[in-house]
């Protein structure tokens, strides 16, 4: 099992750091803003998630999460520079699989580590949500977890799936999976019908009583 809890986390940090590199590009930054903006998007959450588990935060322990990052951001640059036009719809669709992977690993280890299901949904979150939070913010951008379209609560409705899962004794891996799916489906369609949690009325006003 931690071989496989050790791929998916590789797989999420290169496709945030793909997502990262996507932002980068489409922001004009140079070289050393397009690995900074990867790394930050790629570890943020991970880091996060280690801290408030204190626990050694991963990256520091094992390099070739940077080795994953150098390459996804390089194989990225190489990819647009073949494109004329650079769709929103390719770093959109990044962000919601790298969301749904770390949504994923980041329930998984605070389970494995002795959380209880509530505060494993919640970390699993932070750890999907963060890095893409200090990418937006780097850029200057309104963060995708501050718009109305779903993109936090996809996180919490994939974790509440995967531990209803392990109610009805499912094995990690179906767990993990069902997780996934359903984390990318909330995001994706989202994306594409706006989906939204209700709001205020902004024509509401309020009064003093």
């Amino acid at each position: 099992m931690q071989t496989w809890l050790h791929w998916i986390d590789l797989a999420g940090v290169a496709v945030f750091a793909i997502a990262g590199t996507l932002m980068a590009y489409k922001k004009h930054m140079d070289g050393f803003g397009v690995v900074v903006l990867a790394s930050v998007t790629a570890i943020g959450g991970g880091t996060l998630r280690d801290m408030i588990l204190d626990r050694p935060v991963f990256w520091v322990q094992d390099p070739s999460f940077f080795y994953v990052i150098t390459l996804a951001a390089f194989t990225t640059i190489i990819w647009l520079r073949t494109q004329k036009t650079f769709p929103l719809r390719y770093l959109l669709f990044a962000d919601a699989i790298g969301l749904a992977f770390f949504n994923v690993i980041g329930l998984q280890k605070a389970l494995t580590y002795g959380a209880s299901p509530m505060i494993a949904i919640a970390l699993g979150t932070m750890t999907g949500v963060f890095g893409g939070l200090i990418r937006d913010v780097i850029c200057q951008e309104i963060p995708l977890v501050l718009r109305s379209e779903i993109y936090a609560t996809a996180c919490i409705f994939g974790g509440a799936s995967y531990i209803t899962a392990l109610h009805f004794e499912l094995n990690t891996l179906a767990c993990m999976s069902i997780c996934f799916c359903l984390t990318l489906a909330a995001r994706l369609g989202a994306i594409k019908w706006h989906w939204h949690l209700p709001v205020f009325n902004p024509h509401d006003s309020v009064k003093d009583e």
